[in-house]
């Protein structure tokens, strides 16, 4: 071929994004080969995989495409959603998310692509941004204390409902329940009470409300305002329930609190609800931060996150997560709850909303609703309408009666959608984005054919207020300077900026946490999160609506199925930990259609996730904790003998794969069979299927139950902790009892899981961008690099810190584990001493004492590429090193730059330096940090301090003028 012919099919390249998302190239992955001793990627997984459990058949996946095909074929299903002017409510309502938090937060990776702040130093913004939002609800309604956010509402008023059980004296079983509290939430409550022997008992007229408050219960949930819109005052009620030493959980709405009393101020012992309308969009149901606030009592059992004010080494205000003791990965099956995630980027942005508009602000927003609001009933009544005049903030209900359906049609015809509410009620819900021409609209639908319409104007010089006086809020709120300081966009810019410049995310610098799989969260992969087509849309709009979210969540499903070698899978569960409990209720559900409800016996290594013990304890099983042999696999012998002991009992087992320790065991199929002949099903856990993709399927080699971790192995980011996606994925038996969602019209053996039919489904589009751009081959390749990227670090660091697990050939999976015990004797350096100097080189710890003590877990993905790969090396080994001065005595154990780090730029810039090394080996122990550095802002965190000295809203302005000074 001249040099001038070209052939226009090799210009094309529809897998050029492999390349993007691959960090590697073919002469690095050559170099990495060398150094693990193997000729080839394909000779490697061969000599790592066990044969037993290798694939039978290639994922059948469609083929891959450019970037631009994958955004135009997804623009293409998105279109085919319906953005309609939706009036429903019921939790979900239209916002405006300020242009300055969108672009800079929301689509920024220096946000989404951080991790669950675990390291304190080097997560200092985006936890002072989670005190404020903890701020924000503690103050709104006026409560002592919130967490860091929750999966969704519903899900944070059944954690409510489980945090009352354990929390009051009452010891009865039953658990009341406003029927006029959202119809999700009712639904997630009743999914959640049935495994734990509680009654759900609903009051569905004020007789009922009446008659069941003056009988036995533990607790009480009402809806204020009411998903009608109704305002009720709960404060004699609150006192009855108090009499019976029962607690009263409120289910709210924080704009609404900004006009009407907050429930801390009469009675509520525990609150929950949605920052959904706090400029998150709609997207579908998610992802959104619910919240939960509670009496200062109930602290220390309160489910979630918390961030806390402590002090770093200096004396220095400082954040780091409290009491973490409560989480689950460390109480496992006596822990009070299984989540391990938050919502942490819709926190930040809802937190971010209340700091842009301020306490003045926010009450604007809500008059200008709640005024739109009387006009509407004003304009409905002079239109004959059948209005329930209650008290009300955003919400009217009608009693349409007959003509329920007819109305609803015709506003349907001119745009709208309204809801129908107990078969013979519709309601009408307004918000931030509610306009003039929307009572219009509004009005028009219940107009008779040729009535006139009423005007806005004749009604807006007066607007009466429908809140009673005596529920009008009167305290103040957002009083904090962070709330009244940065109203320009000028300023609110900067600060998002120098809150994102203290933190360490995966846009500066790989995070080499083994099993939380911090990957590439590419651009293309992220920009249709905020198309208008999906960011637009109700959950519960008419399912014609819907038509584009739903062909997404069945291609989606359906790839996933090939990925997983599983035959049915729902996308609804917001978070790994539910998609566990989502598996392990399909479980018990198959059980118990077969007539043995007496199988409840799980089985669980002693080596797995701490959720899943939390998991199994939640749906009323009984954890029983098998042996792991000294290379940490799962001891056959003693798995035998516990299949035999509980025989009859035996309900599943729960295995993650490749291991927790990071090695494929080889008897995992013998494992699968074992159990499966004693009439138990495999719960395989998905959290590493980051080295299984392509290669080896759950549903393959035994597996009858996985859920999947889509903020892992499948590019959704992690959000400094949270949105997530945690897929249940079941064999073709299960299939019938993953989880429904009755109020989404999908009802089933089992019930929702989660508020909104398809969970976080406004993030799925991720999940669908990568697998459409990497196709088959693509993907396999991205789980063999991964697994080539952590032998080559296991390789490399070998002669520093040995892998404390691996195959009989040397090998690990897609993770090694780093044994840093033996160095406590011989320096006094711990594992904790290494992960905070490497904040001093640039790095996110890996990560720390899990599942072993005083050890590193390190996961590089295949994302990164070699040069950053050899960057981490580099500073392991000059770590280990400077651990050698400590040994030879030329450093004390307790003064050296291990014991100190980090370091801060205002500790080396003091006048005084009394330590026995240089300001230089403190800042900069490798020549490339003079080109590029991090500071940290904080040195090391007093974590005892902090949990003596609870405190979690924001730190009085005082101490931080003192610390200044």
């Amino acid at each position: 071929m001249s040099s001038s012919a070209f052939s226009l099919r090799d210009l094309e390249n529809p897998t050029e994004f492999i390349a993007r998302h691959i960090g590697p190239d073919a002469e690095a992955e050559a170099r990495m080969l060398a150094t693990v001793g193997e000729s080839s990627r394909a000779q490697l997984i061969d000599s790592i995989v066990p044969p037993s459990i290798r694939r039978s058949q290639p994922m059948q996946l469609p083929p891959a495409v450019s970037e631009a095909e994958a955004l135009a074929e997804l623009k293409a299903i998105a279109a085919k959603n319906q953005r309609v002017k939706s009036f429903i409510g019921q939790g979900y309502h239209g916002t405006h998310t300020p242009g300055v938090i969108l672009r800079n937060v929301l689509e920024n990776p220096a946000w989404y692509t951080a991790y669950t702040p675990y390291q304190a130093e080097i997560s200092q913004g985006r936890m002072e941004a989670l005190v404020n939002f903890q701020t924000m609800v503690t103050d709104l309604t006026g409560m002592a204390i919130a967490n860091a956010s929750m999966l969704d509402e519903a899900t944070a008023a059944a954690e409510a409902m489980t945090l009352a059980k354990r929390s009051v004296k009452s010891r009865s079983q039953r658990f009341v329940v406003a029927g006029d509290a959202h119809p999700q939430t009712i639904e997630v409550i009743q999914t959640r009470a049935a495994p734990l022997g509680i009654e759900v008992v609903l009051a569905n007229s004020l007789q009922e409300w009446n008659d069941l408050l003056a009988g036995d219960y533990f607790a009480v949930l009402a809806q204020y305002p009411a998903t009608s819109g109704r305002i009720d005052d709960l404060r004699a009620d609150a006192e009855l329930i108090h009499g019976k030493q029962a607690a009263l959980i409120v289910a709210t709405d924080l704009l609404a609190l900004t006009l009407i009393a907050p429930p801390g101020e009469w009675g509520a012992d525990i609150v929950v609800g949605n920052t959904q309308r706090f400029g998150m969009p709609m997207g579908a149901g998610g992802p959104h931060a619910a919240f939960m606030a509670c009496r200062d009592e109930f602290k220390r059992s309160l489910p979630g996150r918390l961030v806390g004010v402590s002090v770093d080494s200096h004396g220095a205000p400082a954040y780091r997560l409290a009491l973490q003791t409560r989480e689950q990965h460390i109480r496992r099956e006596k822990a009070t709850s299984n989540i391990c995630t938050a919502q942490v980027l819709p926190a930040v942005v809802a937190s971010m909303y209340a700091v842009y508009h301020g306490p003045a602000g926010l009450t604007r927003i809500a008059r200008r609703v709640a005024a739109y609001t009387a006009i509407l009933a004003a304009g409905l009544k002079q239109l004959g309408a059948p209005l329930r005049e209650v008290p009300s903030f955003d919400t009217l209900s009608l009693h349409t009666k007959d003509r329920t359906q007819a109305i609803l049609a015709k506003a349907l015809s001119l745009g709208a959608n309204l809801r129908v509410y107990f078969g013979e009620y519709l309601c009408i819900a307004l918000d931030e984005t509610t306009t003039r021409a929307d009572l219009a609209l509004v009005w028009q639908a219940f107009a008779a054919d040729g009535q006139a319409l009423p005007r806005v104007e004749d009604f807006e010089a007066d607007v009466p207020s429908l809140i009673p006086a005596g529920l009008q809020r009167t305290s103040a709120f957002l009083t904090h300077p962070v709330f009244n300081t940065h109203h320009s966009e000028t300023a609110m810019l900067r600060y998002i900026r120098s809150l994102s410049d203290k933190d360490l995310a995966l846009d500066r610098s790989m995070i080499p946490l083994g099993s939380c799989t911090m990957k590439l969260n590419a651009t293309s992969e992220m920009i249709p999160i905020t198309w208008p087509e999906f960011a637009d849309v109700h959950p519960f709009a008419p399912p014609s609506q819907l038509a584009g979210y739903a062909e997404l969540d069945a291609q989606l499903r359906d790839w996933l199925c090939q990925a997983t070698g599983y035959a049915g899978i729902s996308l609804q569960p917001n978070a790994g930990s539910q998609g566990e409990y989502a598996g392990l209720l399909a479980i018990k559900a198959w059980h118990e259609s077969r007539g043995e409800s007496h199988r409840n016996v799980c089985l669980i290594p002693s080596s797995a996730h701490g959720t899943n013990p939390a998991s199994a304890q939640m749906v009323g099983m009984q954890v029983v904790v098998t042996a792991c042999d000294a290379s940490g696999n799962v001891d056959i012998d003693d798995l035998k003998r516990a299949c035999e002991k509980h025989g009859d009992r035996l309900a599943c087992i729960m295995i993650t794969y490749p291991s927790t320790h990071g090695v494929f065991e080889t008897r995992v199929k013998e494992l699968c069979e074992i159990v499966h002949a004693h009439g138990g099903r495999v719960y395989v856990d998905g959290a590493n299927m980051n080295a299984l993709v392509g290669v080896a399927a759950p549903g393959e080699f035994g597996g009858d139950v996985s859920h999947l971790n889509l903020h892992k192995t499948f590019c959704i980011p992690h959000g400094g902790g949270g949105p997530g996606v945690g897929p249940v994925c079941v064999v073709e038996d299960l299939v019938p009892f993953l989880p429904g969602h009755a109020t989404g019209g999908r009802p089933a053996t089992v019930g929702a899981v989660s508020a909104a039919p398809f969970g976080n489904a406004a993030v799925l589009p991720i999940s669908w961008m990568y697998i459409r751009m990497m196709g088959a081959e693509g993907l396999k390749q991205a789980t063999e690099t991964a697994i080539l990227n952590a032998n080559y670090i296991s390789a490399r660091l070998a002669d520093h810190y040995p892998t404390l697990y691996a195959s009989a050939n040397g090998h690990v999976a897609h993770e090694c584990i780093l044994d840093l015990r033996g160095l406590k004797e011989s320096s006094g350096v711990m594992a904790e001493d290494v992960a905070k100097r490497l904040i001093d080189y640039g790095f996110h710890a890996p990560t720390l004492s899990f599942p072993v003590a005083n050890t590193l877990m390190v996961e590089p993905t295949e994302s990164e590429p070699l040069a950053e790969m050899d960057r981490f090396i580099d500073a392991m080994i000059a770590i280990r090193g400077e651990i050698r001065r400590i040994e030879e005595g030329v450093w004390p154990r307790e003064d050296n730059p291990l014991k100190n780090a980090p370091h801060t730029a205002a500790t080396l810039a003091a006048t005084d330096w009394a330590h026995p090394y240089s300001r230089e080996v403190a800042a900069f122990p490798v020549a490339t940090l003079r080109q590029a550095k991090y500071w940290p802002p904080v040195g090391r965190v007093d974590n005892v301090y902090g949990d003596r000295n609870l405190f979690c809203s924001c730190v009085p302005v005082s101490e931080l003028q003192d610390e200044s000074a």
